[in-house]
């Protein structure tokens, strides 16, 4: 008898390419969002998380970043710079669906800490989205919550906003 398997591989991961923005004000304080899931293959979770989001077909990672920031925060620039980091890792998503993520990130500086305006949010970001804070350094640093992505602080200390 053989020990050979009929089971077919797994098909490949879909792929969703991402820009996140680091979003620092006057003070150097950090824009994140708090994220609750209520249902869904999530339900129960919440974590802190950077403004952001897919990238559309034939968008470059730099135009969906000053589109992502203006949809999520009101916030409107002509210029997101260069790449301050990447990321590649495997993500479920609300419905279930585990995908192959790849983030672009880039930093931008605001010159006043104002109101975000949700006037931009799809119906997922507004039922998800809990509420926004501007963090210090400091405050990431000492937090417990869980804040994505994990190596946030690195990508912060080679940007030079903190050591």
């Amino acid at each position: 008898m053989s020990s050979e398997t009929n089971a077919e591989p797994a098909p490949p991961l879909r792929t969703r390419a991402a820009a996140r923005l680091l979003v620092l004000d006057a003070d150097d304080r950090l824009l994140l969002f708090r994220l609750v899931f209520s249902r869904g293959a999530l339900a129960g979770r919440t974590h802190w998380a950077l403004p952001g989001g897919g990238i559309e077909p034939g968008e470059t990672p730099e135009q969906a970043a000053i589109r992502e920031l203006h949809e999520e925060t009101g916030f409107v620039v002509d210029d997101v710079g260069m790449s301050v980091g990447e990321r590649s890792y495997k993500m479920r998503l609300p419905s279930g669906e585990v995908i192959a993520s790849h983030e672009t990130y880039f930093l931008v500086r605001i010159a006043a800490t104002s109101e975000i305006n949700r006037d931009g949010w799809t119906e997922l970001e507004t039922e998800i989205i809990a509420e926004h804070r501007w963090w210090t350094a400091a405050e990431l640093k000492a937090t417990s919550e869980t804040v994505y992505p994990g190596n946030l602080m690195m990508m912060l200390e080679q940007a030079g906003v903190a050591s």
